[in-house]
């Protein structure tokens, strides 16, 4: 999407959806998020319990989505979970390193 090519409007936005469309999985996990802080935005919420709620939402987001991907794979039901918790522990590892790197 970042280069250029000749065409049409019309084209392009059709490429773009079409980008859109293989990277599905990325659109659907932001949505949560992005509702979140439409709604924050809306409702002039402050932002610590804001970025709280986000984050409590993003890990629980991810360990249900590792644990959904694991069962979807073959694992058994006590190993997916384990799967998922891995998934969850590491999204929070990072943003705690993302939030005291900054």
């Amino acid at each position: 999407m970042a280069t250029h090519h000749t065409g049409s409007a019309a084209v392009r936005w059709k490429r773009l959806i079409t980008a859109l469309g293989d990277e599905w999985p990325l659109v659907v996990a932001v949505l949560p998020t992005v509702a979140l802080l439409l709604l924050a935005g809306a409702a002039d919420w402050d932002e610590g319990p804001v970025t709280t709620v986000g984050l409590t939402l993003n890990t629980l987001l991810l360990g249900a989505w590792g644990t959904f991907a694991a069962l979807r794979s073959g694992y058994r039901r006590r190993s997916a979970v384990l799967v998922g918790l891995a998934d969850a522990t590491i999204g929070l590892v990072i943003a705690v390193a993302n939030a005291l790197i900054k």
